[in-house]
């Protein structure tokens, strides 16, 4: 693959797999999801060899390190050769072991969860599952 010495930190976010479409990861500079040293990229970013760069997604969190510019996306086995994955082993065990939890289990035959039921949930689990990480509730007090 031929690499380009400009590129775009949403296009290379989508072309290494991180987002689905390149819609999603210019959605996600927009929110302040990307950033580089504490500092929110906009989309427009030029990535760098080299570079660090913190992503979250829902609750999910990355740190990765460059390691190449890729253009265009590609099967996960290439993409993979692209940037190197710092994310810390305990954070990584953590949100997987959230789902292994006591407190995610419903008791059989009770039914849906009612909107109220809904919003307690949410709350308990920290807001990770909201749908939309850019949409809020409205509260009025």
């Amino acid at each position: 693959m031929p690499e380009k010495e400009k590129l775009r930190i949403d296009k290379y976010l989508w072309a290494i797999r991180l987002f689905k479409t390149r819609s999603l990861a210019t959605e996600a500079c927009k929110a302040g999801r990307v950033k580089k040293d504490g500092q929110n990229l906009k989309a427009s970013y030029e990535v760098k060899v080299g570079d660090t760069y913190n992503v979250s997604k829902g609750p999910d969190r990355k740190v990765i390190k460059v390691t190449g510019l890729l253009e265009n996306r590609t099967d996960a086995k290439t993409a993979v050769n692209f940037y190197y994955d710092l994310t810390p082993v305990e954070e990584t065990h953590g949100f997987k072991s959230m789902f292994h939890s006591p407190l995610l289990k419903r008791d059989r035959g009770t039914g849906r969860p009612t909107k109220r039921d809904r919003r307690e949930i949410d709350d308990l689990q920290g807001g990770f599952f909201t749908p939309g990480d850019t949409e809020t509730r409205d509260t009025e007090e």
